[in-house]
């Protein structure tokens, strides 16, 4: 449904015909490790997630999973060859 609150005229999931069912009725603005994400969007009364109602909740436990500044970076590590193995598969 349309937004009726805060970022009116925009799609939510959270509303219904009641109106915001998210907790307190309103999105919240977004936090400072926010800044640079794509998915930021500047309305009149501030910066506010487009993906998310409340940003600071993404951030508690580490880096937020929607936000797209952020690469995360798998480190490679070295399997460690087993000698016998590898001299068993020299052999064929």
């Amino acid at each position: 449904m349309k937004c009726t609150t805060i970022r009116k005229g925009m799609e939510c999931g959270f509303m219904t015909a009641k109106g915001c069912g998210y907790k307190g009725g309103v999105c919240y603005e977004i936090v400072e490790q926010c800044k640079g994400c794509n998915r930021t969007l500047e309305i009149a009364s501030g910066w506010y997630c487009s993906a998310c109602p409340e940003p600071t909740i993404k951030w508690k436990n580490g880096n937020c999973n929607l936000a797209t500044h952020v690469s995360t970076s798998m480190s490679e590590t070295a399997q460690k060859i087993n000698p016998l193995k590898a001299s068993k598969r020299s052999r064929k």
